[in-house]
């Protein structure tokens, strides 16, 4: 069985995209969480050579990175990619760009999946990479039909764009067409509101992730099970 090592279920975008999908095909495995701190590179480089999360263990392989993970499961297992090539390739290609793209919606919307936050005025960069994924979901769900991005089942694209799905509720993002109800299927995924159950049940906090948040704008909502006080 497959070991999936990852972090913080509040905040960590990048473990939710394997984990999201080995759930979603019924795919076993057995996950290790280890939770951010300052001080946790150490213990993370003991499981994954980066240093960071996630990283999936196969017996003595360590796969780290999650555009890695997921082609590591597709040679293995059915469904991760679409069988029909034009949408095969579609679909690599919208990855990819998520993968390595949208740099704004990242590091100024941090996913932070128990927390609403009202932004008065978007960043003109967010509001950039916010159209591009609009007209990305658009363009997948009427090329091949839904009701997944790239497919009528739940893939490899439907988990990269998870983490994107929890910021738009998060922050109050509504895109426009067929992306919309899109977005309301993707929250409603099993194994998205389990995650999202997951999330809101954590009480570790960490600093950085709440510093971004307390700069992305006005809290109107915090749904976190409460943290523990201090230790004095």
């Amino acid at each position: 069985m497959y070991t999936l090592h990852i972090a913080n279920k509040n905040y960590s975008s990048w473990s939710l995209r394997p984990w999201l999908l080995l759930r979603a095909l019924g795919i076993p495995f057995r996950e290790v969480l280890t939770p951010f701190s300052p001080t946790r590179r150490n213990d993370y480089l003991r499981f994954s050579p980066s240093g960071k999360v996630p990283c999936l263990i196969d017996g003595d392989l360590e796969v780290w990175d999650s555009l890695a993970i997921v082609e590591y499961l597709a040679e293995r297992h059915p469904g991760v990619w679409p069988d029909a090539a034009a949408a095969r390739a579609w679909a690599r290609c919208a990855c990819a760009e998520m993968h390595s793209g949208f740099a704004a919606l990242r590091n100024l919307h941090g996913m932070n999946v128990g927390v609403r936050v009202s932004v008065a005025a978007r960043a003109a960069e967010v509001d950039a990479d916010i159209q591009r994924i609009e007209v990305l979901w658009n363009e997948g769900l009427q090329r091949f039909g839904g009701p997944f991005l790239a497919d009528a089942s739940f893939g490899a694209v439907d988990a990269f764009f998870g983490p994107v799905a929890f910021r738009c509720q998060t922050y109050g993002v509504e895109p426009h067409g067929a992306a919309a109800d899109y977005l309301a299927r993707l929250l409603q995924v099993p194994a998205m509101r389990e995650w999202e159950a997951a999330a809101l049940a954590e009480t570790w906090r960490d600093p950085p992730h709440e510093a971004e948040l307390a700069e992305s704008g006005d809290l109107i909502a915090d749904l976190r099970a409460v943290a523990p006080a201090p230790t004095p």
